[in-house]
């Protein structure tokens, strides 16, 4: 391959196109920019063929949900990793030199019994939290400890070092997977942070509340914790009003747990919205109390929007923002400490003034489209030389 010419990408994922997550968010973003660069690249999922097969597959994971979680999960893994292996073997079939871009240890497993030249470079971008087992038992679709657990746990163990790199988005997983498995020491790698296209500053519109937060309603992302901020700040005298964006689990805990707080009033469920990014327009601040986060793309949506951030110094929140400068770290363990650091902040004009402008500007110097893609697509060249 010429050094002039960048090698096409195939980005592959067990995910739909189409959807809200963090993972699905950074591959269109990576899409996007590569073909307005002039780039080849292509999605390739498990919905791309034989859908007449697909579709009732996957649709019987909601009856097996009904007897069993963990075989549900089983099942979901089983077959989205085998259709991904139907579409990517078509694709590679031709033994062309490319990058595959998998978005998983799944995708990872599929592109390595798919591709069918070592010109086929595989590259894995480390999206999970600690591990996709840790994850799952999370949203209490499997047991921490348990069978299917561990099995995950160990399928990441064996797959992993088998890739012919790795990016991570944040130096927090390159300790954690390092340290889990060692093998990855020996497995080229580099830090590159997620990145948005710029949305622009948030509108001099009238406010619709003090704080925004985004995300799924479940246990890691803690929302129970920001409802006792507020009433914390309520028994400082202070009405803090906060809009809870996402869906989930958790949802209908999280209206009753505000109802025996005395705050339902100061609190706004809105529930899943597609491009939830422009609701933090007409809000004053980004709160985020997740108990363990790789590099959250919300906290940089909130940077680039000129939002201060108020978040946990947990997994790799701390390379987002830097503390009383784009925002201010706050304990989990104590909603009082919380509460107070927050509303000193939001009634300190200075301060608020100013993270407007250094918030954009962290923003645009470490995780805008044009800096970090460019970082990527630099990367993948990288690889494929050698």
């Amino acid at each position: 391959m010429k050094k002039d010419i960048n090698p096409p990408v195939i980005i592959a994922t067990i995910m739909r196109p189409e959807g809200e997550t963090g993972v699905q968010t950074h591959f269109r973003a990576i899409y996007e920019w590569f073909s307005k660069a002039g780039m080849q690249i292509d999605l390739i999922t498990p919905f791309g063929a034989f859908l007449w097969i697909v579709y009732p597959v996957f649709g019987l994971r909601r009856l097996i949900l009904l007897f069993s979680k963990p075989l549900s999960v089983w099942w979901y893994r089983y077959w989205h990793a085998v259709f991904l292996f139907v579409n990517l073997k078509k694709k590679l079939a031709d033994g062309l030199p490319c990058i595959i871009y998998a978005q998983c240890p799944l995708s990872v497993k599929a592109a390595l019994s798919a591709r069918v030249s070592a010109a086929q470079k595989i590259i894995m971008v480390v999206h999970f939290n600690i591990s996709q087992a840790d994850e799952w038992s999370d949203r209490g679709e499997i047991v921490k400890g348990e069978s299917l657990y561990l099995s995950i746990k160990k399928f990441e163990n064996d797959i992993l070092p088998k890739v012919d790199a790795l990016i991570y988005v944040s130096d927090f997983m390159k300790r954690i997977l390092e340290g889990r498995i060692p093998e990855l020491t020996n497995v080229q790698s580099k830090v590159i942070p997620n990145f948005i296209f710029d949305p622009g500053v948030c509108e001099a519109s009238c406010t619709s509340a003090d704080l925004i937060t985004i995300g799924t309603l479940e246990y890691r992302k803690n929302q129970k914790f920001a409802l006792e901020i507020i009433s914390a700040a309520k028994k400082l005298d202070r009405i803090l009003k906060l809009t809870v964006v996402g869906d989930g689990p958790d949802r209908k805990m999280l209206e009753e747990y505000a109802v025996s707080l005395g705050v339902e009033n100061q609190i706004v469920f809105l529930g899943f919205r597609k491009n939830a990014i422009d609701l933090l327009d007409g809000h004053q601040a980004y709160l985020h109390v997740a108990h363990i986060e790789n590099l959250p793309l919300t906290l940089i949506e909130a940077l680039a929007k000129g939002l201060p951030v108020f978040a946990p110094a947990t997994g790799g929140i701390p390379e987002v923002f830097i503390d009383e400068v784009q925002g201010r770290f706050i304990p989990l363990d104590d909603p009082g400490v919380a509460a107070k650091l927050i509303i000193e902040s939001l009634d300190n004009n200075d301060f608020m003034s100013e993270i407007k402008v250094s918030s954009r500007g962290r923003f645009l110097n470490n995780f805008s489209s044009d800096i970090v893609a460019q970082k990527i697509a630099c990367y993948f060249k990288a690889v494929v030389l050698g």
